[in-house]
């Protein structure tokens, strides 16, 4: 279990720096718009279509499972974290199990809707025409690591030990 999580855990910070480069890029790409647009009255013709449908996606969804593993992430906590016993045991899988039960599904349909992009070839027509196999790739990607780690937390001796 040990070497799984290893790479698990440099699989979500891969996914991590790609995200956190996507919102560098975006940041690129915004400014350079603004200032040619200001000093040469010449648009980055690319930026929008390039931002809308690969780069938000992947900062909405690559660092999911780094950000949870790291405890960064929002929740709505309506039971005690910790609950004696086997029912205590009991709603601690359940809080990751149910979220993982989740993801999965997004996983499942995201990368359906991907895989029937990728075989018809769907293209975005733009500026550049933008095939949309990889701009949906990255849904099922970040939400199908964030599923495995919270399938992977589920059954660590950790989250059974605090519980009891």
């Amino acid at each position: 279990m040990i070497v799984l999580g290893t790479l698990l855990e440099k699989l979500e910070d891969t996914l991590h720096f790609v995200g956190c480069l996507g919102l560098v890029i975006v940041v690129a790409l915004i400014n350079a718009d603004i200032l040619l647009r200001l000093f040469f009255n010449e648009p980055v013709q690319f930026q929008f279509e390039f931002t809308e449908l690969y780069l938000m996606p992947a900062l909405a969804t690559l660092s999911l499972s780094r950000v949870f593993r790291d405890g960064g992430h929002l929740a709505l906590d309506f039971v005690p974290e910790h609950l004696p016993g086997l029912l205590g045991r009991a709603v601690a899988k359940l809080r990751l199990l149910l979220p993982a039960a989740f993801f999965g599904a997004v996983t499942y349909m995201s990368g359906k809707f991907a895989l029937h992009a990728f075989s018809q070839g769907d293209v975005e027509f733009g500026v550049i025409d933008w095939p949309l196999g990889w701009a949906y790739a990255v849904v099922p990607l970040g939400c199908g690591v964030l599923a495995l780690r919270l399938l992977y937390d589920t059954f660590q001796k950790e989250v059974l030990e605090t519980t009891q």
